[in-house]
């Protein structure tokens, strides 16, 4: 179950950083499938809050009965502003505005049987740079089975301010015309970000082998979540606000300590947090690690 509960934890590193606000997590293909999202030590420590879209209606309604009140979920399918049809599979991970290719999911053990289309649902989309529910954008998390690089590319003044995207990519499309990892990358690196990690990578077994596990996999490569952030090879680009979030981000859903480290890096140089964060942060991170050696005893 993906509900969160939330605590009142002290966050040490948001007591340095002294964000203005919130960070704002938008969750686009909000559907909890794969496990718990990013952002969930965040909202256990009411750091961030979260506006999240999902037009499948029973995700939707799965969303809307676990959510705490830091989190807001809609049910617009997120676009280029057109009218669309949704192509609900018997699959739930497989719903996508795309239509399934038939012959390239005939590839992969079960997905046949997974992207067979059992109902299309006429749906109207919203541009990302239209929707009012959205305050801001620090964190931008889509899944939504080969759409985001519309979404991307008709979200681009929402996104000027993002930080960090994690995102779907395909390798192998097992859509009809669905944009490829080439294809979002370059996308994204016009936008200003850059590839940080790979947060998940699917293999799967290529038909027609089959052992007892149909999901077990060799090496073909078919999809990864890939989280990129703002160039920070360019930090004069950010304003504080914009590496205090990125911080965060980086040290709560990551564990990127080496890029939360610099964000505070380049603050201290700016004056914006004390003179001596940096020791600061590393004697945080030193008694984290310390804490969880005392937990595995």
């Amino acid at each position: 179950m993906r509900h969160v509960a939330i605590q009142h934890l002290p966050d040490e590193l948001t007591a340095l950083l002294q964000p203005a606000r919130l960070t704002d997590v938008v969750d686009i293909g909000a559907n909890p499938i794969d496990g718990d999202p990013p952002y969930k030590t965040m909202l256990q420590r009411r750091i961030c809050r979260v506006t999240g879209f999902d037009p499948h209606p029973l995700a939707l309604a799965r969303l809307n009965a676990a959510k705490s009140d830091l989190e807001t979920y809609l049910p617009h399918a997120v676009g280029d502003g057109d009218s669309h049809t949704l192509n609900i599979c018997r699959g739930l991970g497989f719903a996508s505005l795309l239509q399934p290719d038939a012959r390239a999911l005939t590839h992969f053990p079960n997905f046949s049987e997974l992207g067979r289309v059992v109902d299309r649902v006429p749906l109207p989309t919203r541009r990302l740079d239209d929707i009012a529910e959205i305050a801001a954008i620090d964190l931008l998390k889509i899944d939504i089975q080969g759409s985001e690089l519309s979404v991307f590319r008709h979200g681009r003044a929402r996104l000027a301010k993002a930080v960090a995207i994690q995102t779907e990519v395909s390798f192998v499309p097992l859509y009809e015309k669905q944009p490829v990892f080439g294809e979002v990358d370059l996308e994204l690196r016009s936008l200003g970000f850059l590839p940080h990690m790979f947060a998940a990578i699917n293999k799967k077994m290529i038909a027609p082998m089959l052992g007892p596990d149909p999901a077990a996999a060799f090496n073909q490569l078919v999809e990864a979540d890939v989280v990129y952030v703002r160039d920070f090879t360019r930090p004069e680009a950010m304003d504080s606000e914009q590496l205090k979030h990125l911080a965060l981000i980086a040290h709560h859903c990551y564990g990127s300590f080496d890029l939360a480290l610099n964000c505070v890096h380049h603050l201290a140089a700016r004056n914006v947090v004390p003179p001596d964060a940096r020791n600061r942060y590393l004697t945080l991170l030193q008694a984290g690690r310390a804490t969880a050696a005392s937990q595995r005893l």
